[in-house]
């Protein structure tokens, strides 16, 4: 079955973009995921990747942060600005940590570091892909919710609007927005790290300070005084807690 992410009885087909600049791994990544029933193509930069999304939305992007002159990160800016489709990024041969971060608190759904096995990285689309539709399948049960009210600020969660106590609309990156609901929906009681990161479907194996950098930039958001945070509070030993009441609407 073309396009079938597994070999069972799954009927659901996906369709995976490789964004990347070097033609060998292009042609590998592509041929193997071939081999293996996934319907695959490629995009060597920017000009690419646009007209493929002005075509039609993949079920996942595989980008590589390093694509000649362009910034991987800007590409995902721009992807994230205008969808959610999920997205896996891939890092040089060194272990350039602060990418990695960046990239996961831009929206990245997950990472693999050059060079990598092929193999991983197909059950690492799989898995992002796997997750994706359980998480829509869970919306799809959930009630839907209108949002949240907290010292003046208000979060529709359909919309994913956040607006300030003066009316001003602030904007959420995706990891941003799941990190502000986890702490709204358990207000005043101390979060862990490892909490944290599985609400903002950051795999387990990245090291939790991404969470402490995704903290860092939430509260600058919200806080008056970031560097003496009064919504968003250090727990010593723990993690952190949304320190106000939460209101649901």
């Amino acid at each position: 079955m073309d396009g079938a992410l597994n070999s069972d009885n799954s009927r659901k087909t996906y369709h995976v973009l490789v964004v990347d600049d070097d033609p060998a791994m292009r042609r590998m990544v592509t041929s193997y995921f071939a081999e293996h029933d996934v319907s695959v193509t490629a995009a060597t930069g920017r000009l690419e990747l646009n007209r493929h999304l002005a075509e039609s939305l993949p079920s996942l992007i595989i980008l590589d942060l390093r694509l000649g002159r362009e910034d991987g990160l800007d590409l995902l800016r721009e992807i994230r600005s205008s969808s959610d489709v999920p997205v896996i990024i891939t890092t040089g041969h060194r272990l350039e940590e602060i990418d990695r971060v960046v990239g996961l608190e831009l929206g990245a759904d997950d990472y693999v570091t050059k060079p990598f096995g092929l193999r991983e990285l197909l059950a690492r689309v799989r898995a992002v892909l796997r997750r994706q539709e359980l998480n829509g399948l869970t919306r799809m049960r959930e009630p839907q919710r209108g949002g949240y009210k907290f010292s003046g600020w208000r979060l529709d969660s359909l919309s994913r609007r956040l607006v300030s106590p003066d009316g001003a609309s602030v904007t959420l990156t995706k990891s941003e927005h799941a990190l502000l609901v986890a702490f709204l929906d358990a207000p005043q009681r101390p979060l862990g790290r490892e909490q944290l990161l599985q609400a903002t479907r950051v795999q387990g194996d990245i090291f939790d300070r991404s969470i402490d950098v995704q903290v860092l930039r939430l509260r600058r958001k919200l806080e008056t005084d970031a560097s003496t945070p009064r919504i968003i509070r250090t727990e010593r030993g723990v993690g952190y807690v949304f320190a106000v009441p939460v209101e649901r609407y």
